[in-house]
């Protein structure tokens, strides 16, 4: 099992910079709003990160021209996936996994603005299994939830 304890502090972080957005311009805005705010606050807070980053698609071994585009990275080795909904839905969870499965990221966390309070999930994803497992605020599975599968 990895040791997603390590990246506990910058999780940390993250959603502490994301709580500021929030409470600053609210929820509800469009999702490029709060992926600028957030990666300005990111920025403010001396927490390097990427954002619109790139991940390359390929089919059959040959590179797509289309490229998904994840919100934003940061140090390289945690995904943020950033909605702006009324609730975080199996598919803006699904959406974060197939980031994760691709990249190779240990780490993501989901933030949703569009409610009165911010949301937010982390998970953790295990390349030997090539499972997502839902983490505490400790960044320690929650041994009631099982890995996702692909």
């Amino acid at each position: 099992m990895k040791d997603f304890e390590k990246y506990g502090d910058v999780v940390y972080k993250i959603i502490g910079a994301a709580m500021e957005v929030h409470r600053t311009i609210g929820g509800g805005l469009l999702e490029p709003i709060y992926n600028e705010s957030l990666g300005l606050e990111l920025d403010a807070n001396g927490i390097q990160n990427s954002r619109e980053k790139e991940l390359p698609c390929f089919y059959k071994g040959v590179q797509l021209e289309k490229k998904y585009r994840m919100d934003i990275v940061v140090d390289e080795d945690i995904c943020v996936e950033l909605k702006s909904t009324n609730a975080i839905l199996a598919e803006h969870r699904m959406q974060l996994f197939n980031y994760l499965r691709l990249t190779k990221k240990p780490v993501g966390v989901l933030i949703n603005f569009g409610t009165n309070s911010l949301e937010s999930e982390r998970y953790g994803y295990i390349e030997e299994t090539n499972t997502c497992q839902i983490l505490d605020k400790q960044m320690k599975p929650l041994p009631k939830h099982k890995a996702t599968n692909f």
